[in-house]
């Protein structure tokens, strides 16, 4: 018999179910929310309503693409947390009712810890690629920057965090300072791409071990901009494509240079990365820039993985239940969570 697994993911503002079919993806179903644009960022209430609405539609077509029917589930994997509690909910409520109707057992998921599985994600007739355990992981995404050493799939210790913003935050808050509209790294990446990324220098954080830091490098942007904006009033619209793709480089400059120490200090040449900043044109280009330098073996998550996603969720679920981790109905959603 088959081992299906279903994987739900509703952390922040996307709605989205995955079927998994003896390790290989069948069906990866999403629903995004375009309102928040208007706002400039996610709004949480508005997010958990467009979840209520779209979870059942969602979780039938992936159900329905994969061909597969309900009855057929050997588990639901779900995201328990991190991310927005109302979205969680959401999730975490209709995975219990789904559990309970069908009376087939549930594991939950931490949403990073699928992000740093992405790359176990397998589609019928591709080629498969895996790291190799252990690798490290460099999870980047809007709301953490983490590099971790994935010990397996159900082990993890985290090396290095960052002190205070994540880069995607990073991204973010400097598009929406230069007025170039929200998501800020898909904005700043595309700018960058058209842009010289030494014209501009900015202030790099002098933070010990393998921690990171970019709160300096989002001020030291926002005074340079204000400055040259008092000489030249169209200073910013001149130069906005400069001024991305080295904001852009130095963002990337302050990653690599901390993932290269820790690939040093771990003796660890399987390198991944997670997570949406993942994404990143540019970051992709250096970390393969630096592993065919330093004779690394680099895998890059395919683009649609690197947001959020059922299917890593169902992927890493996967791994627990074959473990026999299994999650009891009592279980509630945490918009943070301690470890993975």
């Amino acid at each position: 018999m088959a081992e299906i697994i279903l994987g739900i993911e509703s952390s922040c503002d996307d709605t989205s179910a995955a079927v998994l079919r003896d390790g290989v993806l069948a069906s990866n179903v999403t629903a995004s929310q375009q309102v928040h644009k208007d706002y400039g960022g996610v709004v949480p209430e508005l997010a958990s309503r467009a979840h209520e609405l779209n979870i059942v539609p969602v979780v039938s077509r992936a159900l329905e693409v994969a061909g597969v029917k309900a009855s057929e589930i050997s588990a639901i994997a779900f995201t328990r947390g991190p991310g927005l509690l109302g979205s969680l909910l959401v999730g975490t409520s209709f995975a219990k009712a789904l559990s309970l109707s069908l009376d087939v057992p549930m594991v939950m998921v931490n949403h990073l810890q699928g992000h740093i599985l992405a790359n176990f994600i397998r589609e019928p007739g591709a080629e498969v690629r895996e790291p190799a355990f252990p690798y490290l992981c460099l999870l980047v995404s809007g709301g953490n920057s983490q590099i971790v050493r994935v010990n397996s799939p159900l082990s993890y210790d985290i090396l290095g965090q960052t002190i205070d913003d994540a880069v995607g935050e990073a991204f973010d808050k400097c598009s929406k300072m230069l007025g170039l509209g929200y998501p800020g790294g898909p904005v700043i990446d595309k700018l960058a791409a058209q842009g010289d990324p030494s014209r501009f220098t900015f202030a790099k954080p002098n933070v010990p071990g393998l921690d990171y830091s970019f709160s300096g490098v989002k001020t030291s942007l926002l005074y340079f901009v204000a400055d040259r904006m008092k000489e030249d009033p169209s200073f910013l619209e001149n130069n906005k494509e400069d001024l991305c793709a080295s904001f852009q480089k130095t963002l990337i400059d302050i990653l690599m240079n901390k993932l290269v120490k820790a690939a040093r200090q771990t003796r660890i040449r399987e390198i991944t990365i997670g997570g949406g900043v993942a994404a990143n044109s540019g970051l992709r280009s250096r970390i393969l820039e630096e592993g065919a330098r330093r004779g690394w073996k680099t895998y890059l998550p395919q683009l649609r993985y690197t947001t959020d996603n059922a299917a890593m969720i169902a992927v890493a679920g996967a791994f627990q239940f074959r473990a026999g981790v299994r999650t009891p109905l009592d279980v509630a959603p945490v918009s943070r969570m301690a470890d993975f």
